[in-house]
C-alpha cells in the first residue's frame, strides 16, 4: 500500500512558530512532527512508498526530507496552488498506484498502529469503500463527531456542533479505495475537499477503527502545549 501525507498547510494559528517552520516540521520533544509520521509509516511493512505534498515553505520540507533515512521511499510534490485533499489525491493517482491508499493529515500527532489499520481495512465489510481512523476527543465541539451503526459503519457526521452526540471523532486518517478517487476525479475540478465533497457521498460505506493510542491536532498553541505535556513516544498502541 502507498500513502499520501498532506503537508502543505500554512499553520496560521501557530504563528509566529510557523513564520519560519512549516507546520509539518513543528517539533514535539525536539523531533519534527513529520519524522514521527515517516517512522510510523515505514518502520513496518504496511506502507511501501509515500507521496508528500508541499506548498508553504516547501524548500524547508524538501531539505528536511533529503536528509531522512526514508528519502528513497518518498515522492515530494510541490503544489503552486493548493488542490485540497481530494484534488491532491486525484493529481497524484499514478504515483499512488492502483490499490487502496492511506491518506493522512500530517499536522496531527498520533501513534496509531499503521499495520493494524491496514489489516482492519482488508477485513472491512464488503460494502465499505473507505476505512476511517477515529479517536476519543476531549474537545468534541471542535471535531467531527461520528455516529455508527451496529457494523461500525458511519451513519452521520456532526462537524463542530455545539452539542455533539458523543466524543468519537474523525482522526483525519483514511484508507480509501480507488472508487473514491474516481469519484473525486469525476467532479471535474482541480480543487476538491475530501471531507466535504467526497466523504459525504459515501455515508454508510465508511468503516471505522478506533485507536486506543494518542491522537491530537497540534494546530494551535494550546494543543501544541498539551501535546508536549501528554505525549510519550513509544507508550501508545
Amino acid at each position: 500500500m502507498r500513502a499520501l501525507l498532506l503537508a502543505a498547510g500554512m499553520g496560521t494559528r501557530l504563528r509566529p512558530i510557523t513564520d519560519t517552520i512549516p507546520k509539518c516540521l513543528v517539533p514535539i520533544h525536539g523531533k519534527p512532527l513529520l519524522d514521527y509520521w515517516l517512522e510510523s509509516l515505514f518502520s513496518g511493512n504496511a506502507i511501501e512508498r509515500a507521496v508528500i505534498n508541499t506548498h508553504y515553505l516547501a524548500s524547508v520540507v524538501e531539505d528536511h526530507v533529503a536528509l531522512s533515512p526514508w528519502r528513497s521511499r518518498i515522492d515530494l510534490v510541490f503544489e503552486p496552488e493548493l488542490l485540497g485533499t481530494g484534488g491532491t489525491l486525484v493529481a497524484n493517482r499514478e504515483r499512488l498506484g492502483e490499490g487502496p491508499v492511506l491518506v493522512a493529515h500530517a499536522d496531527n500527532l498520533t501513534d496509531f498502529d499503521v499495520a493494524g489499520f491496514a489489516a482492519f481495512h482488508a477485513a472491512r465489510p464488503a460494502t465499505a469503500a473507505m476505512s476511517m481512523l477515529a479517536f476519543r476527543t476531549d474537545a468534541p465541539r471542535t471535531c467531527g463527531i461520528l455516529e455508527l451503526d451496529g457494523q461500525g459503519l458511519v451513519q452521520a457526521f456532526h462537524e463542530k456542533v455545539e452539542n455533539p452526540p458523543g466524543n468519537l471523532a474523525n482522526a483525519a486518517v483514511y484508507i480509501v479505495e480507488p472508487e473514491m478517487i474516481d469519484f473525486a476525479a469525476k467532479l471535474g475540478k482541480p480543487f476538491v475537499d475530501l471531507s466535504t465533497e467526497v466523504i459525504p457521498h459515501f455515508i454508510g460505506r465508511i468503516a471505522v477503527m478506533e485507536t486506543p493510542g494518542y491522537h491530537r491536532d497540534i494546530g494551535n498553541p494550546e494543543s501544541l502545549a498539551r501535546a508536549h505535556a501528554e505525549f510519550r513516544p513509544g507508550e501508545g498502541a
